[in-house]
């Protein structure tokens, strides 16, 4: 950024029957700020019903006012969320730095904006939020209602515990964004209404955008409120656990789906019960290893431990040093060219669901595989959870787990064996793998003891309580390779009776 220019900040007021109090707040904005950076002033009128869109209007003619204001109205009332979608939109499309959100009821005080400013200015956060509970009972003294700062500490202590965070408040509407945090979340997505804030709290939790809260001073007038506190509360704590559901892949929804790219699309699965880990105890020392749609972890650990070699295949270009020889494919092109005959074991690990026909890929396989063994794992659809999301009419695809978005084809414990044995293989073995607790929990106490509880329960019902199902098998011969040896045989069997005539 050029050090000489000044930073842009759009000062956004959401105004609404504010008709006896905007004046007010526009004359407190301190004409100081003029002096580090450059800003506008915009009032969006959400279509109220007195003279506050005429009271506004004034305003921007008024020549005493040493900075611009731009007044619209909406001609049908937008909501607060909705009006909040404007103004940043316009502080997108009209390039500012930093927008700050005020209301036009005077409830929040325009004389901290310079403070508030600070964090931006100096790039240590995306988003600074002006706090009335960092002041110990200072929101009290402030004339906040006793059942509204009760169900605020409570609600926060809620979200906190959801989201991993330790913000002192989820519900001030004085906040103040980095431009750019806004245009890299999806916050048009978000609710036209109040919990509009907590959505877009989790949309920066989930892009790992820096948050920092400032004291306020807390105010309390006459002013109207406008917010159901039932249903404020029930979405609040509603948008919060689908967001949590979401880190777990049980939900999906696409205003959460801004996390920032993963280094590696692979996660490592070795040190807990996984297909990995099964694969892993399962081939033997010294032997070859094609893995097929491999990851980067399991490689290395056959190569130092036990000294196999290992080939990996993959559309994505992985790091090269993992393997003794890697082909750069996408495996829905098939495998002409890729020495598959030369391996004792070929690994299908989490692939078989991303096929667009994985009845023709295990048909060219079985002709390539005339000797060796293929273990393959994929999510099983028929898992309790999946199952009782479905009685509740939720069937939510998501970034990863058993209905992950890149998947095109679901599998059951059944439905899986029938497709290797009418590909031509035979089953050797057949487990089912508990959900990867440590993924989503981390490798604690809580995820062990899970695994040992879904463990448990797959004793009783695999097919219901498998979250994965893992087979070893091993490929038929084909008719056409049963053809030719039988001939081979014949030809054999005629050379050996002429060499040794049959006695009669």
């Amino acid at each position: 950024m050029d050090a000489k220019r000044k930073q842009r900040v759009l000062i956004f007021v959401v105004a609404y029957h504010a008709e006896t109090t905007i004046v007010d707040v526009v004359h407190r904005i301190p004409v100081d700020l003029l002096e580090e950076y450059d800003f506008e002033l915009l009032i969006i009128d959400d279509s109220s019903k007195d003279a506050t869109f005429e009271r506004s209007h004034e305003l921007s003619t008024r020549t005493d006012i040493p900075f611009d204001i731009r007044v619209l109205f909406n001609p049908a009332n937008q909501g607060y969320g909705g009006n909040q979608k404007l103004g940043y939109h316009y502080a997108i499309e009209n390039g500012y730095d930093f927008v700050a959100l005020l209301h036009g009821d005077g409830q929040y005080a325009p004389e901290c904006l310079p403070d508030l400013l600070k964090p931006l200015a100096e790039g240590s956060a995306a988003a600074v939020f002006g706090s009335r509970m960092l002041t110990p009972k200072g929101a009290l003294k402030g004339g906040m209602p006793l059942y509204k700062y009760v169900g605020n500490r409570i609600l926060t202590w809620i979200q906190n515990s959801l989201l991993r965070t330790n913000l002192s408040e989820f519900h001030s509407g004085y906040r103040i964004y980095a431009v750019d945090a806004l245009r890299s979340i999806p916050f048009e997505r978000n609710s036209n209404d109040f919990h509009f804030d907590t959505e877009i709290i989790i949309q920066l939790v989930i892009a790992q955008l820096p948050i920092v809260e400032l004291p306020i001073p807390t105010y309390y007038g006459d002013e109207i409120c406008r917010v159901d506190g039932i249903a404020y509360a029930w979405n609040v704590v509603k948008a919060t656990f689908r967001a949590r559901l979401q880190e777990w892949s049980l939900f999906y929804d696409r205003r959460y789906d801004c996390a920032p790219p993963a280094l590696s699309p692979y996660q490592p699965k070795l040190s807990f019960q996984s297909p990995e880990s099964f694969a892993y105890n399962l081939i033997a020392p010294n032997s070859r290893v094609l893995d097929l749609g491999c990851g980067t972890s399991l490689a290395p650990a056959l190569k130092a431990d036990k000294g196999c070699y290992v080939a990996g295949l993959n559309k994505y270009r992985l790091h090269g040093e993992s393997f003794d020889d890697f082909y750069h494919r996408d495996l829905n092109d098939g495998l002409a060219g890729i020495p598959v005959e030369s391996n004792n074991y070929v690994l299908l690990l989490d692939v078989i669901e991303h096929f667009i026909s994985p009845e023709d890929f295990l048909d060219e396989l079985r002709t390539k595989l005339p000797q060796g063994e293929v273990i393959i794992s994929t999510g099983n659809v028929a898992f309790l959870v999946t199952r009782l999301m479905l009685m509740i009419g939720q069937f939510n695809y998501g970034r990863r787990g058993i209905l992950d978005l890149t998947h095109t084809r679901l599998f059951t414990f059944s439905s899986l064996s029938r497709l290797l044995e009418q590909s031509g293989f035979v089953i050797m073995e057949k487990h089912a793998m508990p959900a990867p607790f440590p993924l989503a929990l981390g490798n604690g106490g809580w995820s062990r003891f899970l695994l040992q509880l879904n463990s448990l329960l797959i004793k009783l019902s695999p097919s219901l309580f498998g979250y994965q199902v893992v087979v070893r098998a091993i490929a038929l011969p084909t008719v056409k390779s049963l053809l030719d040896l039988a001939g081979q045989t014949s030809e054999r069997k005629v050379r050996l009776m002429l060499e040794e005539p049959v006695s009669r």
